[in-house]
């Protein structure tokens, strides 16, 4: 199965090609990146990773989305391009937790212990989960949710691993890491949960809040 994975959710959108099937270990065969800028468009890093990976877009049977949470902008703009390629093929679909995908990344990379995934929520929130990262296990152990400022700073003064996208902006202590494309790629591959494009949908835990407006003022004549 040749899977083509993207993940739009932080500012260094990437997007990856990886082979998998029943019994073998997941492979990457192209992986590229780009900063969030508007000149390097999705589809342009799916062109790149596929000559990277020498595979034609019809070769790919199953595309993966990191479904944030993180930029809703970018997580669409990914959802979008699975949704047409869908239509299009008939492929598989699988959305995977981004913040999944960062623990395996910084279990990849050699981090064992308590780790805290944080990424920017606006308005002086994070989300924040929590995973006891062994060498062969990666066990969530605080769901994901939002937090105050405030309690993710208790994390770190309590010292804390923060890792997570642009994370030293706010907790100079943490560490950056970006989800990786070819990490959600190597998910997926053991993933069995595939989707409908319509039922895609970015992780995004605040509630939707409506403001009702004011009624229409009438002005006095002559102004």
């Amino acid at each position: 199965m040749k899977i083509l994975a993207l993940e739009f959710s932080s500012p260094q959108r990437s997007a990856a090609v990886v082979e998998g099937g029943t019994g073998a270990s997941p492979v990457t065969l192209g992986s590229v990146r780009a900063s969030d800028d508007p000149q390097r468009r999705g589809l342009a890093l799916v062109d790149a990773a596929l000559r990277e990976a020498r595979v034609e877009s019809e070769e790919i049977t199953c595309l993966a989305i990191g479904l944030g949470p993180g930029s809703y902008t970018g997580i669409r703009s990914a959802i979008a391009i699975a949704q047409g390629w869908q239509l299009a093929r008939a492929v598989k679909l699988v959305g995977i937790s981004s913040v999944e995908c960062l623990a395996v990344q910084a279990q990849t990379d050699g981090t064992l212990g308590r780790v805290n995934i944080v990424i920017d929520a606006q308005r002086r929130e994070f989300y924040l989960a929590g995973y006891a990262i062994a060498a062969t296990e990666c066990r969530e152990v605080e769901p994901l949710h939002l937090a105050t400022f405030e309690e993710v700073e208790r994390h770190s003064r309590a010292g804390a691993l923060l890792i997570g996208p642009e994370v030293t902006r706010w907790f100079p202590t943490g560490r950056v890491l970006f989800p990786d494309a070819a990490t959600l790629g190597r998910l997926a591959a053991g993933r069995t949960d595939f989707a409908q494009g319509e039922d895609l949908e970015p992780i995004y835990l605040r509630q939707t809040s409506f403001v009702k407006a004011p009624p229409p003022r009438v002005l006095p004549q002559g102004l």
